[in-house]
């Protein structure tokens, strides 16, 4: 079983939890040339994180920089021609259905239909206080936007939707995405997002659990899925370990996986032995050069092992 391999763009998002030195004196140029390398190595797509505004008591673990998703995806959509461009994740929940089909759809119809749209529910309190969104109710709302997306982001140019938070028909958008179905894959691992990515996802996008965890969250995944006779395809994601092709000679961290392009391979074999579709891969890089290098030398030489 071969296995589709992503990467979610530094820079965009610099979290402590992940963002590299370098990436904080980083900006555009370097982001179209990481997209360019994704494109030229083979990578499904390339992703891009959504916040809105970060309240000051997070701001020191999260940082403040958070790129736009649409701009973002749109400006590399315009650099790249095959890699997928992926909202991981959109907070659709923020603003209306039809605000978020009006970006998405246009991003879709300008890249020649690369779209895909991840969706979640949202951590941050301050940030649906500030936009006015529920945030104690987020995933029944998010729920329903994703039933909403479905319509406002289908073949009809007046979609049609009657919710309990969202009502509307006889308002028409174009112009209409490129592709019939955008795919929507959604985001989390509590048991709400794993339900609601088995009831109402084209793909799942787990986030970073060990590998442990995994095979009993897709059996459920799969249990619900089939109980509710969903027989659709579902694209099941991972996020895999901090990856590092070669022998390091600096300190990349405990939890990185480095060595030969053959025992990574032999690693990450795992992930589609447990029934993953697609894996996000991040390297551990001193530089955008390196990072560059890494993603070639794991499209070279790790990935056709997989």
């Amino acid at each position: 079983m071969s296995v589709a391999y992503g990467i979610q763009l530094p820079v965009q998002s610099q979290s402590t939890l992940y963002a590299e030195g370098w990436e904080a004196g980083a900006g555009a140029g370097d982001l179209v040339e990481i997209a360019r390398a994704a494109d030229r190595a083979g990578f499904a797509y390339v992703a891009c994180c959504d916040h809105v505004a970060v309240p000051r008591r997070l701001a020191a673990a999260m940082g403040t920089v958070w790129y736009d998703p649409v701009a973002t995806l749109a400006h590399l959509a315009a650099v790249t021609t095959r890699t997928r461009l992926l909202s991981h994740v959109a907070i659709v929940g923020l603003r209306h259905p039809l605000l978020t089909a009006k970006q998405y759809a246009t991003l879709d119809h300008l890249s020649g239909g690369r779209l895909i749209l991840g969706v979640g529910a949202g951590h941050v309190a301050e940030e649906f206080a500030v936009l006015g969104a529920d945030f104690r109710r987020r995933g029944a709302v998010l729920d329903e936007c994703v039933d909403a997306l479905r319509a406002a982001l289908g073949p009809e140019e007046f979609p049609v939707h009657h919710g309990k938070v969202y009502d509307f028909e006889g308002l028409g958008q174009r112009p209409r995405p490129a592709q019939e179905r955008v795919p929507v894959w959604i985001g989390g691992s509590s048991p709400a997002a794993v339900r609601r990515a088995a009831l109402k996802g084209d793909g799942w996008l787990p986030q970073g659990d060990p590998r442990d965890r995994l095979p009993g969250l897709i059996a459920g995944l799969r249990r619900t899925r089939a109980a509710a006779g969903v027989e659709a395809p579902l694209t099941v994601g991972a996020i895999t370990e901090p990856l590092y092709v070669g022998r390091p000679a600096w300190d990349v961290g405990r939890r990185t996986l480095s060595g030969s392009p053959e025992a990574l391979a032999e690693s990450l074999r795992a992930y589609p032995a447990m029934g993953v579709d697609q894996i996000q891969v991040r390297f551990r890089c001193r530089s955008r050069t390196e990072l560059t290098d890494q993603m070639a030398a794991f499209a070279a030489d790790v990935a056709p092992d997989l």
